[in-house]
Parts: C-alpha cells; sequence; structure tokens
C-alpha cells in the first residue's frame, strides 16, 4: 500500500513537472522565438546563439543547460538537482517537438510587442509552478536558485539580475528595438514571476481584539485547525487592559475568520499584514 501511494505520488509530481516544461516551452517557440527577443531564459540566449552556431535551438538549449545543471546538482540539494535533470531534459525534448510539428513557425499576434508581453505571461506561470514544486527548467532558473539560496534574493530579482547579461546580448544580432524589448521583458518578466510565486505561498498575520475572545481563540483552534498567540495589551487613552489574540492563515482560512468575526463580534479591532516567509529556529 505504502509502494502504491509513492507510485501514485511520483507519477503526480511527475506529470506536474512535465505540464510546466510543457508550458514553458510554449511560451519560448510559440512567442519568444518568433519575437527574436533575448527574454531572461538560456532559450533566450539561445536564440542569439542560433545565429552563430549552426545547430537547431533544441541542441544549443540541451548543451548549455548541462553546463549549469551540474552546478546547480552540487549548490543547491539532491532533490533540486534531479527534478532539474528531468525538466532540462524536458524543455528541448518539447522545443524538438514543436520545431518538427510547427516548422518556421511565424508570429501569431504579428506584434513584436505583443510577442514578448505573451511570452512574460505565460512562461510566468510554468517557471512558478517548477520554483513552488523545488524545481527549475535549468538554465538561467539553476542561477536565480543559487541566488536566492545564497544571497536570499527574492527569485523575481534574481531571474532579472541574471537575465540582463542575456537581454543584453540580443545587441549581437538584432536592432536597438529589439534590445530594449529584451531588457523591459526581463525586468517585468521578474515582477510577474515573484507576483505568481509569492501570491501562491503568502498568507495573513491577523491581529484581533473582541470581547469574545474565548469563543474566538476556540474557532481558531478547533475550526481553522490553527495555531494563535495571545498578548496582553494595554489601550492608551484609559489603561484598559485587553487580550489581543494573533494568528496566521492562509486566504481560504482568511476568509472564514473574516465571517466568523463579522458575525460574532463585528465592534472586534483588527489588523492585517501580509506575509511572505515564515522560519523556525529549533533550539540546539
Amino acid at each position: 500500500m505504502k509502494k502504491e501511494l509513492n507510485f501514485a505520488k511520483l507519477l503526480l509530481e511527475t506529470l506536474i513537472l512535465t505540464g510546466a516544461v510543457a508550458i514553458i516551452a510554449a511560451a519560448v517557440y510559440f512567442f519568444l522565438v518568433p519575437s527574436h527577443a533575448s527574454v531572461s531564459s538560456i532559450s533566450g540566449l539561445g536564440i542569439v546563439l542560433s545565429n552563430f552556431v549552426p545547430l537547431p535551438l533544441s541542441a544549443i538549449t540541451m548543451i548549455l543547460n548541462v553546463v549549469l545543471l551540474i552546478i546547480g546538482f552540487f549548490t543547491c540539494g539532491k532533490e533540486f538537482g534531479v527534478k532539474t535533470i528531468y525538466t532540462s531534459i524536458m524543455l528541448p525534448v518539447f522545443l524538438g517537438i514543436f520545431e518538427k510539428v510547427f516548422p518556421n513557425f511565424a508570429s501569431m499576434s504579428n506584434s513584436q510587442e505583443l510577442d514578448v508581453l505573451c511570452y512574460i505571461l505565460v512562461v510566468s506561470i510554468g517557471l512558478s509552478i517548477l520554483f513552488n514544486r523545488n524545481a527549475s527548467s535549468g538554465g538561467l532558473d539553476i542561477v536565480a536558485k543559487i541566488m536566492n539560496k545564497y544571497l536570499h534574493m527574492e527569485l523575481g530579482k534574481a531571474m532579472s539580475l541574471s537575465g540582463m547579461c542575456v537581454a543584453l546580448s540580443a545587441a549581437l544580432v538584432y536592432d536597438k528595438k529589439t534590445v530594449v524589448l529584451s531588457i523591459l521583458g526581463t525586468y517585468f518578466n521578474g515582477i510577474v514571476l515573484d507576483h505568481f510565486i509569492f501570491d501562491h505561498n503568502i498568507k495573513r498575520r491577523v491581529c484581533i481584539i473582541t470581547k469574545k475572545e474565548e469563543e474566538l481563540r476556540n474557532f481558531i483552534i478547533h475550526d481553522l485547525h490553527s495555531g494563535a498567540t495571545v498578548y496582553e495589551a494595554y489601550g492608551a487613552y484609559n489603561m484598559q487592559k485587553r487580550n489581543e489574540i494573533i494568528t496566521i492563515v492562509d486566504k481560504t482560512e482568511y476568509q472564514k475568520l473574516m465571517n466568523y468575526i463579522n458575525h460574532e463580534d463585528p465592534q472586534a479591532f483588527i489588523t492585517v499584514y501580509d506575509v511572505s516567509d515564515m522560519r523556525y529556529q529549533p533550539k540546539v
């Protein structure tokens, strides 16, 4: 039974990773390649190099990925390395399939600007899925992951910084407009990527002062199955003592909590903060 559950979990994880890579490959082939821009990816660098190297884009992408993959395996851990090996192989495979099925594919929008915009939106979905599964599509994603781990940079900013070098490489081949689009696309790709990642992981820190403290505490613990911390607080005007309940909840729990408070104590005093990172440092 345990083996069957592990197999099912592995199969689901593989399907998710494969789907994410397919999204990224589609973004590259159907939007990035027709735009001729070089936006924050090894595939973008591959597009530039394909003008100098007599190899298809899929082969160039594979070669560049292998080099960075070796680095990522030793710096970001075994799980990240194994998953990224799989995605790094699948990305050029999907690109190769698209090259065979849709040879000489032209722009769907006939607009370089729209192609870059569509690429940013579509690729960010695929990348956010991979990053949230502790994987990457290889290439610059590995560089961004290393910067995130060792320099504690947000993944979007790390992607933008590393991608700027690739974006500037467009100057070797294309006109000024393409270079500017590559740089702007790289910058906005980082912003959109952070939006997808942090909106997925974001939680809310809710601080509540209510007359129905005991009822609220029980609701948080037994209905939301969440934890809470109680602090003593004093009002500055009359120094009246009140207890403040603080809890951290996700989006679904937050909505349930607000509905409960609005029904049970509409006069409760509430402050809410977004939380994107929570860490527990055990005593040693």
